[in-house]
Order: C-alpha cells, then sequence, then structure tokens
C-alpha cells in the first residue's frame, strides 16, 4: 500500500488524483493548488507596520470561472476533521458554499446550503455542485450564461477575493432581475475596477433587450457607476 509522509505527499499521491477522477481537471472546470488569496492582516506595533500570515488555500474548485468549493488538505496520518474548521473558515472568507476536509482517505464535506456535514466516499463532479448550488441559488440557464461569463483577461491585475465576490453577487442579481444594487468598499479596494467587471461581463454575455452585442448602453437597465 502507498504511504504519504507528509501534506504534500499526501496531495501528490492522493487528493489530487481524486479531485481529477471526479472531473475537477477537465475544462472548462479547474482546481488551483496552494493559492494565497491573502497578503496578510497589517498591524502596527510601536510606529512599526508588520504583515500577518497570508491565507492559503489547499484548493479551490471552479466551475468554469466561478470558485465554487474549497479543499483543506491534511496529512494522510492525521484525521481528516483537523481540517474542517480551517476549510470552513476559508469558505466563508471566499463566499463559497462548499467546503472539504481530507487527508488522502476520507473526505468530509460541509454543505452552507443545508448546514450539513457528512462523511464522502468520493468527491462531487462539478455537475453535481452546480446542480445543488443552482436549486439553491434558483439559477436558470440565462442567469448562468451571464453568472459564468469569464471576467476581462487582465495578465497584470487578477481579482481579489472580496473583488471577485462582489463581481458574482452583483451580476447574479442584475440577472435575476433585481433593480437596485447597492455595493460597499471601502477606500482602496477597487471599486472602479469591480464596476468595470461586471459591466465586462454583462456586455459580454449580451445583456440587454435583444441578446445581440451592440456598441451602444443597455437600453432600459440599470448602469454600472463607481463612486
Amino acid at each position: 500500500m502507498e504511504i504519504a509522509h507528509n501534506e504534500a505527499d499526501t496531495c501528490r499521491k492522493f487528493i489530487t488524483p481524486q479531485l481529477v477522477a471526479a472531473g475537477w481537471e477537465t475544462l472548462p472546470y479547474s482546481l488551483t493548488q496552494e493559492r494565497y488569496f491573502t497578503d496578510g492582516r497589517i498591524t502596527v506595533t510601536q510606529g512599526k507596520g508588520k504583515r500577518g500570515e497570508r491565507k492559503r488555500a489547499d484548493y479551490i474548485l471552479r466551475y468554469q470561472s466561478y470558485a465554487i468549493a474549497v479543499v483543506e488538505a491534511k496529512e494522510y496520518a492525521a484525521p481528516a476533521a483537523t481540517g474542517l474548521q480551517q476549510a470552513k473558515e476559508y469558505a466563508e472568507m471566499l463566499g463559497l458554499k462548499f467546503a472539504y476536509a481530507t487527508n488522502g482517505q476520507h473526505i468530509i464535506e460541509f454543505d452552507y446550503i443545508t448546514g450539513q456535514q457528512r462523511t464522502l466516499q468520493h468527491y462531487p463532479s462539478p455537475g453535481e455542485l452546480w446542480a445543488r448550488l443552482s436549486v439553491a441559488e434558483k439559477l436558470t440557464p440565462q442567469v448562468d450564461t451571464h453568472l459564468l461569463e469569464p471576467m476581462y483577461p487582465d495578465q497584470s491585475k487578477s481579482p481579489r477575493y472580496y473583488q471577485e465576490i462582489a463581481i458574482n453577487r452583483a451580476v447574479q442579481a442584475v440577472a435575476q432581475g433585481q433593480r437596485r444594487i447597492l455595493l460597499t468598499l471601502a477606500t482602496g479596494t477597487g471599486k472602479t475596477f469591480v464596476a468595470f467587471q461586471i459591466c465586462w461581463k454583462l456586455w459580454h454575455s449580451r445583456w440587454n433587450r435583444t441578446g445581440a452585442a451592440t456598441a451602444h448602453s443597455f437600453p432600459g437597465r440599470p448602469q454600472c457607476v463607481a463612486r
């Protein structure tokens, strides 16, 4: 029997192959491993600033461009449950509905839609997770078109995790017919960037009365404004 001696070994020999087998590395779905999603909290002591520890997710699972789940890995000899609290913390920060903790042998799922925790034999497929999310969020195929539209591909500037949450929630609200939407972000957190990405996703998914690409503003629709 193959044995993993540390967390990196466990990921390479067990966890990544299990995720791949469930379809998470088959385009258009993807998994991102060991991704830092914060820069670390800044604390000031005696007039000097210092950054705290950065938050890093072992795996983030994406349904097309949409982040849908986080997986926290522990070494093979450790109980899978030791990673559950951290997985839940990261899921809450990233606005995800599904959190998983695993040691390569056992998989524990926490579902924020139902509030239930359970042990699984294998990971759900991308289609399974999206179907569960769609029922809970009332996502129709038309809403999916707008929500799953990729963001503007700027290689020099990827959205911060809270910007991605704001963008997706705003696009979902617009696509589901909500007429008034308020996003409140602190100074320096990229309101203009967020507004641009919302407009980009709606524009390129043909969100207008005719469903056709157009060089004009969307008649009768709310406008994206950053203040």
